[in-house]
């Protein structure tokens, strides 16, 4: 099979239950700046130093593919389930029991994993902001808006620990 397959040669693409769509249609902006969230993590992961941040954002980018899917479909099929937030808010809480109390804003930047995930918080931020622009003209399962909002928090304390 080759890479380029010209089927999106004249501004539609194809959903991963088959259905054409126009490339810039709100289903398709939401689900690839999802698929940037992927790539951010993943910057992030190779910048990061410490294990339990390296397998955390792992995770993260594991359920990020079940986002992708679950974006990129327009039938029932839920791959995002609310064990997948109970997961998440596993991992937040591990994680933030690590960390001593917030009491100001934080600058990232101490180093390149901590920034990197700062960056992919935004970013999840702008996809969460995407999906929820898409649920008011079409269906989108509730625990994909949950776990969105679930994954950058997660991305926050992530740096708060990278950063620590």
């Amino acid at each position: 099979m080759s890479v380029y397959t010209k089927t999106g040669d004249k501004g539609s693409t194809g959903l991963l239950t088959g259905q054409r769509v126009d490339k810039d249609c709100l289903r398709v902006d939401a689900y690839g700046t999802v698929d940037e969230i992927n790539a951010t993590l993943g910057v992030a992961r190779s910048f990061c130093e410490k294990a339990l941040v390296k397998e955390a954002i792992y995770k993260l980018q594991k359920i990020n593919m079940l986002l992708m899917a679950e974006l990129a479909s327009d039938s029932d099929a839920k791959y995002i389930t609310i064990d997948h937030i109970a997961s998440l808010e596993e991992i937040i809480d591990k994680v933030d029991s690590k960390l001593p109390p917030l009491k100001s804003f934080l600058i990232s930047g101490d180093n390149k994993g901590g920034a990197t995930l700062d960056l992919a918080r935004t970013v999840i931020r702008r996809a969460e902001r995407k999906v929820w622009r898409l649920s008011k003209s079409e269906h989108v399962n509730n625990e994909v808006l949950v776990v969105l909002n679930r994954l950058s928090d997660l991305c926050f304390v992530l740096m708060r620990l990278e950063e620590q």
